[in-house]
């Protein structure tokens, strides 16, 4: 289980399919991994559920790949990646955020604005187009009740170290690391801590596990994918540059605004990363065709998604 990921991560053209540490728009999910794992990719990170799981495993048996691995993602009290908005009496029916939300969770329906909580990432895109505060943030919590329950279905687990409670990041990687026995990601990112604190907490993380035995994904602006521009995926870049350069863990791939030009920025730069995991991009570039309702039925579409889907996982 562990040694496929490791030489996945090796080739350096590591390419994992990020569905989202809330999204629990399940038979989207399904849609996602049978076009992406289709295209190339083999790794998946999803919300920490029997049912993302089994709604991913659904899109490999349908693509028939076989030789893909599953992430679940956790986090510290409070993990950004979690959250969710919710719309108050301030709104005024404008309609912007609609337009704005690149998961479709906001709906106009009998002269009210919707929010549909199973598609809400929280990426907070509707925040920012809203002319009178009408979205407010509520949090989910992570799965760790029933995690142990999780680990035979998966073959990573993630784990967001969001908190500046340095008691419970490595109270709860402990548990991880005694419970886990497949690979670990650990999603390091520079908000809220500054680059010296950053390497600090992950150098002592590495002290509880083999470190070839877990990866750090390098989150540069969190959710902030969408554009396809080298200014979107500078932070991620930048952000493993630091990893990298501190010889902290043996892979590193970089997420958070990552998009086509990651890869290539990389390369430019001289960051040589393990592998990219994109997001809000790559689900955004496939929308209209993995929306619709015969996606699975129509062998023009699915074949017209697979090839813009086969684009971004060669760019790696």
């Amino acid at each position: 289980m562990i040694k496929g990921l490791q030489e996945y991560l090796a080739s350096n053209k590591c390419f994992k399919l990020i569905l989202g540490a809330n999204n629990e728009n399940y038979e989207e999910i399904t849609k996602l991994v049978a076009l992406y794992s289709a295209a190339g990719c083999r790794f998946f990170d999803l919300n920490a559920s029997e049912d993302a799981l089994l709604a991913a495993q659904a899109g490999l048996e349908y693509s028939g790949k076989s030789d893909c691995y599953l992430c679940i993602s956790v986090g510290t009290e409070g993990d950004k990646h979690l959250s969710k908005y919710q719309i108050n009496n301030n709104c005024i029916l404008c309609g912007a955020c609609e337009g704005a939300c690149l998961e479709g969770a906001i709906r106009k329906d009998n002269e009210k604005m919707h929010v549909d909580d199973k598609k809400c990432i929280g990426c907070a895109r509707c925040t920012s187009v809203c002319p009178v505060s009408a979205f407010e943030s509520y949090q989910k919590k992570s799965n760790w009740e029933n995690l142990d329950k999780l680990f035979p279905l998966c073959e990573c687990v993630e784990f967001h170290m969001d908190s500046n409670n340095r008691d419970e990041i490595f109270e709860k990687w402990e548990y991880l690391t005694k419970n886990f026995k497949g690979m670990l990601s650990i999603n390091a990112s520079r908000v809220g801590f500054s680059d010296v604190e950053l390497v600090d907490i992950l150098k002592k993380m590495m002290t509880y596990k083999n470190p070839e035995e877990i990866m750090i994904q390098a989150d540069g602006l969190p959710m902030s994918g969408g554009a396809d521009t080298y200014n979107s995926t500078l932070q991620a870049v930048s952000c493993a540059d630091l990893i990298i350069n501190s010889n902290v863990c043996p892979y590193v791939i970089t997420s958070g605004g990552t998009n086509a030009k990651t890869a290539e920025l990389a390369r430019m730069l001289n960051v040589p990363i393990n592998g990219v995991a994109v997001g809000s991009y790559a689900r955004k570039i496939v929308k209209d065709y993995v929306r619709d309702d015969n996606f699975f039925n129509n062998d023009e579409k699915f074949s017209s998604a697979l090839k813009i889907a086969s684009e971004l996982v060669g760019s790696v």
